[in-house]
């Protein structure tokens, strides 16, 4: 991974189908640490287990200069359409690494799907506060839809961005 003056504190964005085994413990960690308790998973086997049911996945990870991953994102096929998952690591946030996994992801897809929360009254595995990422897809063009993911845990609201 290569770190310059157009990269600044970050390298190349790295694209993968597989994800390497030292990183999955690294990637556990940033997905328990940002998203919501409700999504936290228990073992690196249990997010294997997610992963593996994902049909026809893209990883897309972003590392910081001292070696951590700032940012994951990743794709995948669902109901006939392209999906994604984002996750930035804390301390890197409110840097533009979302976006410019965003404009990444964009770039390499016509349309892209995913479940968001809207609204500001869940916790992360930490007891901190997780703050709904809605006004950043909105921001990036994304149309919020009417259908909504409504299980005992965990309330979503489904987003589609469109070329």
């Amino acid at each position: 991974m290569s770190f310059n003056e157009s990269t600044g504190l970050f390298g190349d964005i790295q694209v993968c189908e597989l994800l390497a085994d030292e990183v999955k413990p690294l990637l556990l960690q940033l997905w328990n640490a940002e998203y919501p308790a409700q999504l936290a998973y228990n073992s690196i086997a249990d997010l294997q287990s997610y992963l593996n049911g994902l049909q026809e996945s893209l990883h897309y990870l972003l590392y910081a200069a001292d070696g951590t991953i700032a940012g994951w994102a990743f794709t995948f096929l669902r109901e006939g359409g392209r999906w994604f998952g984002i996750i930035i690591a804390g301390k890197w946030q409110g840097r533009g690494i979302g976006r410019r996994l965003m404009m990444r992801l964009k770039s390499d897809n016509t349309e892209l799907y995913g479940w968001v929360t809207d609204h500001d009254r869940y916790s992360k595995p930490d007891g901190t506060p997780y703050k709904s990422p809605i006004d950043f897809y909105k921001k990036a063009d994304f149309k919020v839809c009417d259908e909504r993911l409504n299980m005992p845990h965990l309330s979503a609201v489904k987003i589609v961005w469109t070329q």
